[in-house]
C-alpha cells in the first residue's frame, strides 16, 4: 500500500511540474514575445528578451522529459487494470514528447536567427526578421500538432481511472471528456480558427478541471486500495 501511494504522489509532482512548465514557457515567454503577423516586432522582442526565450526553451526540454516520466510512473500505478491499454497510453506521450522536442529547434533557429547579426547581413533586416518570425510560428504550430497524441492520451487515462477504483470513477470521465475537448480544439484551429476562438473555454473546461484534480488527488489523497484487495489475505 505504501509503495502504492508513494507511486502515486511521484506521478501526481511529475504531472503538477509538467503544467507549471507548460504554462511559463507557453503563456509568460513565446506568448509574450511572439506576435502573430508581425514580424518586425516579434524579431525585436527575441532580442530583447533573448535570455527569456532561451529559458522557455529550456524549460519546455523540462517539461517534455516530465510528461514522458509521468506517463512511465502512471503505467506502474494502472498497469493492473489494462496492460494494453496502458501501453497505449504511454506510446500516446512518448509521441508526443518526440514530436514537442522536435518541434523546439524551430524555436531555437528562430532564436539564432533573431541575434546573429549574420543572418540580418545576408538577407536584410525585414528578411531575416521574417525568417525568425517563421520558425517562431512553425514552433507554435508543432505544439498544435503534438496536442493530438496530448489528447488522445487522455482517452486511455480515462478508461483506467474508472476501471481502476483507486480514484472516484468522475475524474476519469473527465479526464477522457478532457481528451476529446484537445482534439476538437485542435481541429477547430486548423480548420476555423474563429469558431475555435469560441468554443475553446468550453471544450477544454473537462480538461482543465479534470486534470486539476486528478493532479490534487494524487498528491493530496493520493490512492485508495480498493476493498477486495484487503480481503485477500484474510480469505486465503
Amino acid at each position: 500500500m505504501t509503495s502504492t501511494r508513494t507511486l502515486a504522489r511521484i506521478a501526481g509532482v511529475l504531472y503538477l511540474t509538467v503544467a507549471v512548465c507548460s504554462l511559463f514557457a507557453e503563456l509568460h515567454v513565446r506568448s509574450g514575445i511572439v506576435v502573430p503577423g508581425d514580424a518586425a516586432a516579434t524579431a525585436d522582442n527575441i532580442r530583447a528578451s533573448a535570455t527569456l526565450f532561451r529559458l522557455g526553451f529550456v524549460v519546455d526540454l523540462v517539461q517534455a522529459t516530465c510528461f514522458l516520466l509521468t506517463a512511465m510512473a502512471l503505467y506502474l500505478l494502472l498497469r493492473h487494470v489494462n496492460r494494453l491499454v496502458a501501453a497505449a497510453m504511454v506510446t500516446f506521450v512518448a509521441v508526443s514528447v518526440a514530436i514537442m522536442c522536435l518541434n523546439l529547434l524551430n524555436q531555437f533557429v528562430a532564436l539564432s536567427i533573431a541575434t546573429d547579426g549574420d543572418y540580418a547581413g545576408a538577407l536584410g533586416p525585414a528578411g531575416s526578421d521574417a525568417l525568425a518570425t517563421l520558425f517562431a510560428e512553425m514552433q507554435r504550430n508543432g505544439f498544435l500538432i503534438a496536442q493530438v497524441f496530448f489528447g488522445l492520451w487522455l482517452l486511455p487515462l480515462g478508461y483506467l481511472v474508472v476501471r481502476s477504483g483507486f480514484v472516484p470513477r468522475v475524474l476519469g470521465v473527465l479526464l477522457a471528456l478532457g481528451g476529446v475537448g484537445y482534439l476538437a480544439d485542435l481541429f477547430a484551429r486548423f480548420l476555423a480558427l474563429g469558431a475555435a476562438e469560441r468554443i475553446s473555454p468550453f471544450v477544454l473546461a473537462p480538461a482543465l478541471v479534470g486534470e486539476v484534480a486528478f493532479v490534487a488527488w494524487l498528491l493530496v489523497r493520493s490512492v485508495r486500495v480498493p476493498e477486495q484487495d484487503a480481503r485477500v489475505p484474510a480469505a486465503a
